[in-house]
């Protein structure tokens, strides 16, 4: 796979983790999530898989019917065989935070998943 499909792959799974179906489906969730993922939220909080599982379902962005995010400026990297970093904005209710996602890839069967990401919130001007 060349290093164009890779960063392409992972932006379309970055993108179903931010779509309603994507943080309500607990399912598709674990299967985007690698093992070993570790979040450092907007709010500063540290999450793990597991926590991260729990709460993606009742989080801001899970409602089809409530606030969204929508993401801009997304761009990856490929850093190495099987590991990709995305950065990008989003905008969810009025507040803008920057991103960065490290996904990596051990094996075919589970393909790529999120091993790390980070937001930080973007103050107003």
């Amino acid at each position: 796979m060349n290093v164009e499909s890779s960063v392409a792959e992972v932006i379309e799974r970055e993108l179903q983790l931010l779509s309603p179906a994507g943080r309500s489906s607990r399912a598709l969730a674990e299967r985007l999530l690698d093992p070993e993922f570790v979040e450092v939220g907007a709010s500063g909080r540290r999450w793990d898989r597991q926590e991260m599982l729990s709460a993606l379902p009742v989080m801001q962005g899970a409602a089809d019917d409530g606030p969204q995010y929508v993401p801009y400026e997304m761009t990856g990297t490929a850093l190495a065989p099987g590991l990709v970093h995305l950065t990008f904005e989003t905008v969810i209710d009025g507040r803008r935070a920057r991103r960065s996602s490290i996904w990596r890839k051990q094996d075919e069967e589970s393909g790529w998943r999120m091993y790390y990401h980070q937001a930080t919130p973007v103050p107003e001007e």
